[in-house]
């Protein structure tokens, strides 16, 4: 089955998804985003990489008040695909109950399922430096 607007649609719907069911605590709704077997890559956070939906889940309970508030996507690009599977970039904001926020970018792989399309591998890089650390001219 090939790639079409409507797979573009679903894909960006997807991952915009997220944000919602975990900023509405809506855990058990991640079977919706995920795979059953979807690799849930922290590394950048010094967090091993989470196997499963229920170890996303029970991670987001452990961090409890400590989650932001409310998670915003944005910048989904679609940078590759087959007919059942793409690599998908976005942005990520976090904000925090006292009002600070984070930067994040989501590297992800979504797979078409028989449920629709869901994300397999994600990948989150901390965005720390400007200009992805390019440093000015001397």
């Amino acid at each position: 089955m090939p790639f079409t607007l409507e797979d573009r649609l679903a894909v960006a719907e997807l991952i915009a998804l997220h944000g919602h069911f975990v900023d509405d605590g809506e855990l058990d709704r991640l079977d919706e985003l995920f795979t059953a077997d979807v690799v849930y890559d922290l590394t950048d956070f010094g967090q091993p990489p989470l196997s499963g939906v229920a170890a996303v889940r029970e991670a987001a309970l452990a961090l409890g008040a400590a989650n932001p508030v409310a998670h915003h996507v944005t910048n989904v690009v679609i940078t590759s695909w087959t007919d059942d599977r793409a690599q998908v970039r976005s942005k990520g904001l976090g904000v925090r109950a006292d009002g600070s926020c984070g930067s994040v970018s989501y590297q992800d792989t979504v797979v078409r399922t028989p449920d629709g399309w869901r994300i397999s591998h994600r990948r989150i890089v901390l965005r720390r430096i400007p200009l992805g650390g390019l440093s000015e001219p001397a």
